[in-house]
């Protein structure tokens, strides 16, 4: 029975650790209600009236969640520069609350402000968002210079029960956040493997749905991998432990991603298309039977199942001899003598089990130290070795600073102006549908312009707003109606909708939207000021606000969809054509270089321009061949970034793994594809240019080198097999982007 309880106990552990890496949804919403509960509960015992009760809440919610910096030692300097900056901009509400002109030009001045600060880093934006907050606040609850002193008082008391839960009764240390980051890593790379798996059986029918599990598991993988990079320097001791993690995070991600790929092309009646595992929607390739057939199926199947178990059990500390075992079974199909009788697709899956068997162990060994190889044969013993070596020529690197922009042209400059405009306009029409409520208006336009940067952002932002708050207004109307004069049953539910509103924030704006404004239904019922008028002039206001901010965003030094896409696009073309050209000069025998590092920089790339492409591809959007090519284009950079991520994962071995040797031919081979690159960059800029995509004979053929090429010969099959696709998939590009391709030589 207690065996039985440990392992359920361990399934929803991990399930809760994939579903929200590193807690910090799960954090950031036990923060902010643990904050506000204690706010309220001394409120009470001090007789406070309900306006100070709400004014209370909100304070101790805006100083939870307005700072974002990762470690505790910063938090407590923001949060205590916080403190003076709440005061004055309280005092400064109840004073100019009464005073209409100057009370609007001092908001706009604030909000200018509030949004420049964005360019002094985390602690700018976080002085600058509880500037503005806290003065939002002061109107929402009519602050007077009467009631000013139980204000500050209660602000005081807010931001030190921010601080207790933020320090004490929930704290996140870097190093735990990147502890737990790390195990939602290990959790997802098990569902992946699970999805292969069911990929693996998966009848004709239902073989589309098996592949969409597989391409979400892959992405859900990178993205924790991305969060992990973001948190490495603050949560591991020294720079030689962080990029040994970013080493064995990135082994294991290319390794199952690689796995997965092999297995669709086990399953398919020829070589599956790197595409098919990016561009959400494409179908699977025919399949050349209903499953793998005979013994070597099964054995497949098992040792699929192998792989899941010792995923599952890496981080556990289990170092049983079960455990070792299946490790030493699957490593040693990285020796050719050890692979079972089977077609050659099916081998090459045998060699990816033992690859991503051998991505564990390392990242086993990174995060949990030594391991006991009383156990090992000898092919563990040759990845251990092999792990050991590469760990020994890890050496730490500088990155060079970004190129800053300055003047109009800096983002946050540009933001400020834009959202000053907007605010004055939103004041303007915001007191001519409510001279008691126009504020909201303004707060919609503020919400906005937050972490967007194209007006094709901000519209999608305001339009997900707009409709989360015409469904949360329809559910304060009930909630409101249930709750009648319940002060602390209002209070209650208060706290489940804060707690479900961060919850839900990174998954979706709409839901977040509705939980926000089902809230301030109830908020509105404790101030006694509840009405369905209130709540329809609610929706007026978020229609007005972001109507606003749009008009601002695209007229006001404005920055358009295509543009800022176009901008992306050229950055991820750069860093791609930089990580292939580093990977391939160290593959042809050139000096070391960071190329880890330019990999990430090509993942971080690429993910601001997913993300630019939201507008795009949303669907709103009433161009449907755009939508599709949109999506097409960012599914194929993914393709060519899991290629150049690969060759760049290769070329670090080269100094440790015997099976790798430089070959200065692949220089001048993959030449073609770094300007091919570069050309469709020129393109993109400038799309007057003249300049033409190459064509030509294949890589391998370049090497004097053709498809029997031996395996492990001085150039691996694999590396010459990511050359080809990576070139096969930037040419690919051309099309969708209007590049012009030159007709082949000869």
């Amino acid at each position: 029975m207690r065996a039985a309880g440990r392992a359920v106990r361990a399934r929803l552990r991990d399930r809760i650790a994939a579903s929200d890496p590193g807690l910090l949804r799960l954090t950031a919403g036990l923060r902010t209600v643990g904050a506000i509960a204690l706010t309220l509960a001394v409120l009470s015992l001090l007789g406070a009236d309900v306006h100070l009760l709400v004014a209370g809440a909100m304070a101790a919610m805006v100083a939870t969640f307005a700072i974002r910096e990762k470690q505790l030692g910063a938090q407590a300097v923001t949060l205590a520069l916080g403190l003076p900056v709440a005061l004055a901009s309280v005092s400064l509400g109840a004073v100019l609350n009464s005073r209409l002109l100057i009370g609007d030009a001092f908001f706009v001045v604030l909000i200018f402000c509030a949004v420049y600060g964005r360019r002094f880093g985390d602690r700018g934006t976080a002085l600058g968002l509880i500037g503005f907050q806290v003065y939002f606040l002061s109107l929402f609850v009519g602050a007077t210079v009467a009631t000013l002193p139980a204000l500050c008082g209660a602000m005081a008391l807010a931001f030190c029960s921010s601080a207790l839960m933020r320090f004490a009764v929930v704290p996140a240390t870097p190093t735990g956040v990147l502890l737990r980051m790390r195990l939602a890593f290990r959790a997802r790379l098990a569902q992946l493997v699970s999805a292969q798996l069911e990929l693996l059986d998966a009848p004709a029918d239902e073989m589309d749905k098996a592949l969409e599990a597989v391409r979400e598991g892959t992405a859900r993988l990178h993205e924790t991998a991305m969060m992990i990079q973001d948190r490495l320097e603050e949560g591991t001791p020294d720079e030689s432990a962080a990029r040994l993690v970013q080493r064995r995070i990135a082994d294991a991600e290319i390794a199952a991603e690689r796995l997965g790929l092999l297995l669709l092309t086990a399953r398919s009646a020829e070589r599956a298309d790197t595409l098919t595992l990016h561009l959400p929607g494409a179908p699977a390739p025919s399949l050349a039977g209903p499953a793998v057939p005979d013994e070597a199926g099964a054995t497949l199947r098992r040792d699929l199942q192998a792989l899941h178990a010792l995923v599952l059990r890496a981080g556990t500390g289990d170092t049983g001899t079960g455990l070792a075992h299946v490790r030493n079974r699957l490593l040693g199909y990285r020796d050719e003598e050890n692979l079972p009788p089977a077609s050659a697709a099916v081998q090459d899956v045998f060699r990816g089990i033992g690859e991503s068997a051998r991505a564990v162990l390392g990242l086993r060994i990174a995060l949990d130290g030594p391991q006991d190889e009383s156990d090992d044969t000898p092919a563990t013993a040759r990845s251990r070795e092999e792990l050991d070596a590469e760990d020994a020529a890890i050496d730490g690197g500088e990155e060079a600073a970004p190129e800053e922009q300055t003047g109009l042209r800096r983002p946050t400059t540009r933001a400020a102006v834009q959202v000053a405009v907007g605010s004055s306009l939103a004041i303007v029409g915001g007191e001519l549908l409510s001279t008691q409520r126009w504020y909201w208006a303004v707060l919609t336009c503020w919400i906005v312009f937050l972490n967007t940067a194209s007006t094709g952002e901000i519209l999608v932002k305001g339009y997900r707003r707009l409709l989360g708050t015409v469904f949360g207004v329809v559910a304060g109307i009930v909630l409101a109606g249930l709750v009648g004069k319940h002060t602390w049953t209002a209070f209650a539910l208060v706290l489940v909708l804060i707690f479900a509103m961060f919850y839900s924030a990174p998954l979706s704006y709409t839901l977040m939207s509705f939980f926000v404004t089902a809230m301030l239904g109830l908020l509105y019922t404790l101030l006694h000021t509840y009405s369905l008028d209130v709540l329809v002039l609610r929706i007026e206001e978020t229609a007005l606000g972001a109507a606003c901010g749009v008009v601002a965003a695209a007229l006001v030094l404005p920055v358009q969809t295509d543009r800022r896409t176009n901008e992306l696009l050229g950055t991820v073309l750069e860093r791609l054509a930089e990580v292939t050209e580093a990977a391939v000069g160290q593959l042809s025998g050139g000096p070391a270089d960071e190329l880890l590092d330019k990999a990430r920089d090509l993942d971080q790339a690429l993910a601001d321009l997913r993300a630019a492409t939201q507008p795009l591809i949303h669907p709103v959007t009433p161009l449907r061949t755009r939508r599709h090519t949109a999506r097409y284009v960012v599914a194929l950079l993914e393709t060519c970034a899991y290629h150049a991520r690969t060759l760049a994962a290769t070329a670090e071995l080269l100094p440790t793994h015997p099976s790798i040797a430089a070959d200065p031919r692949l220089r001048g081979a993959a030449g073609r594809t770094v300007r091919n690159i570069e050309t469709i960059a020129v393109r993109v800029a400038d799309e007057h240019a003249g300049a033409q995509v190459e064509t030509g004979p294949s890589i391998a053929s370049l090497l004097g080198s053709d498809a029997g090429t031996p395996r492990y010969g001085r150039i691996t099959d694999r590396v010459l097999r990511h050359l080809e696709r990576l070139d096969e998939a930037v040419v690919g590009l051309a099309r969708p982007l209007g590049v012009p391709v030159a007709a082949p030589k000869g």
